[in-house]
This record gives C-alpha cells, structure tokens and sequence, in this order.
C-alpha cells in the first residue's frame, strides 16, 4: 500500500478513470440490448452489470498489483454482441452453462501456455471474419435508426467525427454526452424508469445442453483467444511490458466461471481502453502506470455496486440513442476486424465465406451462424490452402531444378 501511495499520480488516475468511463459508455450498451432482445428482468440485467463489474474491478486490482503492469481487465464487447441474436432462442440457464463451458476451456488454455500455439496454428483472417460477422449488424444498426430519430442520430455521427478527427481517444465519451444531451433537450427521456438503487446479485442455475455449447459456448472461446487476448497482450508487449499471457488468461476465466450464476458473459484483458493506461499520457515512467490500472478497478467497484442505477439510466434513453452509440462505440473494432480477414490474400476467400455466414444471421440445424461461419470458414480454408500432389512432369522439372551440391 505504502509503494502505491508513493507511486500515485494524477495523470494515472485521469487515465484510469476515463478507461473505466469509456467501458462504461460503449460496451454496456450492447449488453442492454441483448437484455432486451432476451426479454431479461430488470433484476436479471442488474446483476449481469454488477457481476461484470466486480469481476473486472477484483481481477484489474489484483493482476495491477501483482504485476506492477496497468492490467485493464473489461467484459468482452463482441461476446455481448454474439448473445444478442442468440438469446432470445435459448435460457438463461442455458446461457449460463455455456458461459461455464467457455471458460473452462480458455482456463485450461491459459494454465497450459498453448495459448501462443493455438493463435499460432488458427488463421487469423477467419477469426477476423467471423468477428467482423458478429459486429455488422451494429455498424449498420446505427444508420437503421436514422429513420426514427435523423437530428439525435446525425448529431451522434457529426460528434463522432469531428472528436475522432480531433481528440479520438474521447469521441466515444463526447458521442454518449452530446446524444444524452439531446435527449434530454428533446424530452425523450423516460424520468419514470430512473431509479436510484445498488444492485442485487440474481442466482442462476446454469443448465447444460449440446445447443448451446456450439452456438455460444465455442464462439465465445473463439472471441476471448481471437478478439480479446490477442489484441491485449499486443497492447501490453507493444509498451514494454513482458507480462506473462498464461496467468491473465487463467485468471480472467476463473473470474468469469466464478461470476457466470450472477450473469457475467466473460471477463477479458482489455485492448482499446488498456492502451489509455499503458502509454506514456497515463505517467512518463512506466513503472508507475500500474496505478491507472488499480484506478480503473476501483471505478468498477463503485459503479458496479450501484447496477441498479446505471440499470435504469440506460433504459430511460431512447433505443435510438443506445444503438447509434453502440454502433459508433465498435467502429474501431469492425475496421480492426475487416482489416485482418483481408490482410491474408490467400485466406481471403475463406475470410469472405466466414464473414458472410456469419453477417447473415442463418441457422442451420439449430446451430447459430457464428458457429457454421467459423466451420465454412476453416473447411474454405483447408481446401484451398491444401498442398496439390505434384504430377509426374512436375516433379521431374523439380528434379531438374535443384543445384547439385558441389
């Protein structure tokens, strides 16, 4: 306690503050809306964002200080994408023993150190793809809701632009305080659904089935691996830091297995936020940046205590607003995304057939898309990737080519 009183700075704390603020502003918002497709409880929704929240403050607490490294632990925003179309077929019992499931499997990944060895051997311009899937419906859920609300949504977009031009690191702050601002001056918000309360942990005994295993289960392993860790570690390594992978990734699974009967989806190491705390903006020395990561978990302990306030401020916006913030708030992350499926020339057929699987929204055989674009994606890429046997006339050229050695 005494070195992290020693080690605080203002500018740590900002940097840790605003991670938390930002988190706040752009992923929740796809958890309200997959609460809403599932037709969950306000009490059920309350003690999802609670256990989100506590989980990444205990795990961003702990991981900063063991590690003397700014650890930004956050709840995976495509994974939340994901349950939005699923589920609305399926339990939340259902969900929660998927939820088991995934990180068991990313526990045993990360105690195991294969997690180098299985990004190593996963093409990345698939992994890209079917993230890119799962995320489209929401870049183009923010040009949807033009219809209903042009001014508030346009503004929203001008905001977004205009701060990404300027100061991008806090466009997605001003997009949330200039449409919140609209609102409010447009009389669409709902004063009647705002409450002040502190959440309340709703126990969910999880159910297990095959169903969900493969449609949420599995893409939910493939998100954290692909979309989450990845990017994160890049984040920590690309500042200096040689924090070991296998002890974050153990440790972020048996937070969310631990959390997943109150709601939490997954808990993540972070990679947009996190670079707010691992660079040079947060403290000159980078031994000292550790504390933005301790800060930025003690805002999640606060504002997750209060759920169900945050619970009722969300709902009382209008939708419009929630899904252009959502849309904007994963610019970055569908550009990322498209980025990578078409970085690869030779994957990029596989990539196209995961992404457009994935984008349509099918369902075959009770399986969700995700999970037939990732397997159409790895069968495109084993075909076309695959080694043709050489004819005899080749392999007889090849003879030919090779150098005596002398």
């Amino acid at each position: 306690m005494n070195k992290l009183l020693r080690d605080f700075s203002l500018s740590a704390a900002v940097a840790g503050f605003i991670a938390t603020v930002i988190s706040y502003a752009g992923p929740l918002v796809i958890i309200f809306q997959a609460a809403d497709a599932a037709h969950l409880s306000r009490e059920v929704l309350s003690s999802w964002v609670w256990a989100i929240s506590i989980g990444s403050a205990v795990l961003g607490i702990g991981l900063s200080l063991r590690y003397r490294v700014p650890v930004i632990i956050a709840w995976s925003a495509p994974g939340s994408a994901l349950l939005v179309a699923l589920l609305p077929g399926i339990s939340m019992s259902e969900a929660v023993g998927a939820y088991l499931i995934s990180s068991l499997i990313v526990f045993l990944v990360g105690i195991s150190g294969a997690f180098d060895r299985i990004i190593g051997k996963l093409p990345a311009a698939v992994a890209a793809a079917m993230l890119a899937g799962i995320l489209f419906s929401f870049g183009t859920g923010l040009f949807v809701s033009l219809q209903s609300k042009p001014a508030l949504v346009l503004a929203m977009f001008a905001t977004y632009l205009i701060c990404k031009r300027l100061v991008p690191r806090y466009a997605v702050l001003m997009v949330l305080l200039v449409g919140c601002s609209m609102a409010l001056l447009a009389g669409d918000l709902h004063r009647e659904a705002l409450v002040i309360g502190f959440a309340t942990p709703v126990w969910i005994t999880p159910a297990f089935s095959l169903s969900a295993t493969l449609n949420i289960a599995l893409p939910l392993v493939m998100v954290a691996l692909t979309g989450q860790f990845v990017p994160g570690m890049a984040v920590l390594r690309a500042s200096g830091y040689g924090t070991p992978s296998g002890p974050i990734i153990a440790s972020s699974a048996l937070g969310t297995a631990l959390l997943a009967p109150f709601g939490c989806h997954g808990l993540n190491l972070a990679a947009i936020t996190a670079a707010i705390c691992t660079g040079r903006e947060a403290h000159e020395d980078p031994g000292k940046r550790y504390v933005a990561g301790v800060v930025g978990g003690l805002c999640y302990l606060v504002l997750g205590i209060f759920g169900a306030t945050l619970v009722s401020l969300f709902s009382a916006f209008p939708k419009e607003l929630i899904a252009a913030l959502a849309g904007l708030a994963l610019f970055a992350a569908i550009a990322g995304a498209l980025t990578g499926a078409m970085a690869v020339p030779s994957d990029r057929e596989a990539a196209l057939v995961t992404f457009l699987t994935t984008a349509s929204g099918m369902s075959l055989l009770g399986l969700s898309a995700a999970f037939w674009g990732l397997i159409f994606g790895m069968v495109t890429h084993l075909i076309l990737s695959a080694r043709r046997p050489a004819t005899r006339s080749q392999s007889a050229a090849q003879k030919q080519a090779v150098p005596v050695d002398q």
